[in-house]
């Protein structure tokens, strides 16, 4: 669907791989990710974006937040912050990211506002979190779903912005590189519209241009399953080895992006 909208707009399409989790990216999980979209008639402009390469930027964004107050370290562990949210916020509950999505962070957790700010150490060894601006409502206008809203606080809580084994969280990261890129249109799943929401937090932080968003329904199997990478069977290297034709595969896209 970017590839698509991005034709249509006469405008350039960038690969981006999101490698900041050490422990699961590998050269060659790079190297099939472009065959796979190369299969698929896929073509990028430039050289692929890898965020490893970019840690100082990230750095960068967070000290500007640090310094504007606009952060706070966090102890708490994922387990503790899934024990005291109790029942899930839901936010248009069919476009989750369900368990990879990070859960709702009770207020009660924060430090007071006016609590001393530790500085941030070389290497961070804390999580640090995006104080929400509670009752804010945080709105856009997506190019697949239409008018969207959520409130700050309610529907989503403090998120992470830098994770305690010193890397930068996917939330900070994107944001950094949509504005350096100049990227005009975000095109993804709709499992990641409720970080649409959170990154929209961090371009105002920030006082940048905010993109346009388009969030594209998820493809399902034949008994309605999302495709995962966990479903082996249904990887594309899977489906291009069983012979499907690349063309089989966009003409599916084509009817799951059309249903309401």
């Amino acid at each position: 669907m970017a590839a698509r909208r991005a034709t249509a707009a006469d405008g350039t399409l960038l690969l981006r791989n999101d490698d900041l989790d050490r422990a699961r990216c590998r050269p060659e999980f790079v190297t099939a990710m472009q065959d796979d979209l190369r299969w698929l008639g896929l073509h990028w402009a430039e050289r692929m974006i890898s965020q490893s390469e970019r840690i100082p930027r990230y750095r960068a964004a967070l000290e500007r937040l640090h310094t504007a107050g606009l952060i706070f370290p966090c102890s708490r562990s994922r387990r503790d912050v899934l024990e005291a949210a109790g029942a899930p916020h839901e936010v248009y509950p069919s476009m989750q990211g369900g368990t990879n999505d990070e859960p709702h962070y009770p207020k009660e957790f924060r430090p007071p506002i006016d609590a001393p700010l530790p500085p941030l150490d070389a290497r961070i060894a804390v999580n640090w979190r995006f104080r929400v601006p509670d009752g804010v409502t945080v709105a856009f206008h997506d190019g697949h779903a239409g008018e969207l809203q959520a409130t700050a606080g309610g529907d989503f809580g403090d998120f992470l912005v830098w994770r305690k084994d010193d890397t930068p969280a996917y939330q900070l990261a994107t944001v950094v590189d949509d504005a350096e890129f100049g990227i005009t249109e975000v095109v993804r799943g709709a499992d990641l519209i409720k970080s649409t929401f959170r990154q929209l937090l961090l371009f105002r932080a920030f006082g940048l241009n905010e993109p346009q968003f388009s969030h594209a329904p998820l493809m399902t199997d034949e008994a309605g399953m999302r495709l995962a990478k966990r479903h082996d069977a249904l990887s594309l290297r899977t489906l291009r080895g069983a012979g499907m034709k690349p063309q089989s595969l966009l003409d599916k896209f084509e009817r799951e992006t059309a249903k309401p």
